[in-house]
């Protein structure tokens, strides 16, 4: 807290690094001019024209663009003055990577990469600590916002009965692909491509449950909350019934037990509208543990359920990339990260989206092969249940059937070494 106050006293400015400069950095690129005592230092990204483009789309000045260092390799900025490196790629293998070899040069890192930390979070938070750095969350991305929400609420002695974000979810859009996600939004090819520089692929991991189930797993993972039994189950919630309804069964709500992650959504099974939704935004739902408690939510107004023991505070929207220099105060005026993972409770496993042959590679998050669903890493290891993260280029050895679970031993994986390490050592957590 009170960060821009500490930002009065810093002389030196804040040196940072991208590795990756898509949507995200893009956002935070539109802000960049007025943000104090922060100096990107260099830009890695396989694409250097585009990565500089997107700087002048988003604002920056052609004397600004000049000053920045662009590079297609991260080894090449490693030794640089930089304080911040930002893994922004979105490939949880490529990201792993890097942010092993930024953690084991003594540097901090800012896991933009969601992706990467539910397939290999707790052995890079780890390692972090062991090298005296930090590895942190991105703030702007909901699970940062999630776990502010939880830490405020721990931090005043409150239980978080339910922790989670909203979106738009439809069963019929977990088949969705990057060729039909567009019409899913509302947009054509051509504006949300061409003018806007949006990636089909990544944009579809929002709207089938991918990124929902990743973002649930890294809160799990985070806070130390319980999965859902059998995966998210996306129910339309308003605002208003948040208290009401993401509490225990055996209260009357709609969740498993408590202490769980949950996604709500902003249409019904009809896809409807529901009233006052929660689309781009996160919650956390709280109980009271005495009567008075109960009854200072009842004297000040707070939405409960009909028993009054459960509250509710949610924030409506999420800023994405307008909002990471959050996270790179945090790290450099309170040597703070916004959030990071310390248990291995959660994965995301890989179903089929359709009739798989053998031979046939995957291709990720988003994509036109799997999707994602939210269970436990002690389910994971026992069935030996191939995990989302680890699904791009995976080689199919035998015919796989439409919304049949995929496993390890059905694919021929290539991973690196730093790869299978962190999984190994997170396996062993169990």
């Amino acid at each position: 807290m009170f960060l821009h106050t500490k930002l009065e006293t810093r002389a030196d400015p804040i040196k940072i690094a991208f590795i990756g400069c898509g949507k995200f950095v893009s956002m935070f690129l539109a802000q960049y001019n007025h943000l104090n005592k922060i100096k990107i230092d260099s830009i890695v990204d396989i694409n250097i024209n585009q990565a500089k483009k997107n700087c002048l789309n988003s604002g920056l000045s052609s004397e600004s663009i000049e000053q920045i260092n662009f590079s297609n390799s991260l080894d090449e900025i490693l030794d640089r003055n930089i304080e911040i490196f930002i893994e922004a790629t979105g490939n949880p293998i490529i990201g792993t990577l890097h942010t092993d070899k930024i953690i084991k040069n003594k540097k901090n890192v800012i896991l933009v990469n969601v992706e990467a930390d539910i397939t290999c979070g707790k052995y890079l938070s780890d390692l972090a600590r062991k090298n005296n750095v930090i590895c942190s969350m991105a703030y702007g991305d909901q699970p940062s916002l999630i776990l502010e929400q939880i830490e405020w609420a721990r931090l005043n002695g409150f239980e978080v009965i339910c922790a989670g974000k909203g979106t738009k979810y439809h069963p019929t859009f977990e088949y969705s692909t990057p060729d039909t996600v567009w019409g899913h939004y509302g947009l054509t090819k051509e504006r949300a491509e061409n003018e806007s520089g949006m990636n089909p692929k990544m944009f579809n991991s929002f709207l089938c449950g991918d990124k929902s189930a990743i973002e649930m797993c890294a809160v799990s993972n985070a806070a130390n909350l319980k999965c859902p039994t059998n995966g998210l189950t996306f129910p339309p919630v308003g605002v208003y019934d948040i208290a009401k309804k993401m509490i225990p069964k055996k209260d009357g709500g709609l969740i498993d037990s408590e202490g769980q992650v949950e996604v709500i959504s902003s249409i019904d099974l009809e896809k409807k509208d529901i009233e006052n939704d929660l689309r781009w935004g996160v919650y956390i739902v709280l109980k009271a543990k005495n009567e008075y408690v109960k009854n200072c939510f009842k004297d000040y107004g707070m939405v409960t359920d009909s028993s009054g023991n459960y509250s509710a505070i949610w924030r409506p929207y999420h800023y994405i990339g307008l909002e990471l220099a959050q996270s790179i105060y945090s790290i450099a005026l309170d040597n703070r990260a916004t959030g990071f993972t310390k248990n291995y409770n959660a994965e995301v496993a890989s179903i089929a989206k359709k009739d798989l042959k053998k031979g046939e590679k995957l291709d990720g998050e988003g994509g036109f092969c799997a999707r994602g669903r939210l269970i436990t890493s002690e389910k994971s290891k026992k069935e030996k249940i191939l995990p989302l993260g680890l699904t791009d280029n995976a080689i199919l050895k035998k015919d796989i059937s439409k919304d049949e679970i995929i496993k390890l031993d059905d694919v021929e994986l290539n991973l690196p070494k730093e790869v299978l390490e962190a999984r190994d050592y997170q396996y062993n957590l169990i």
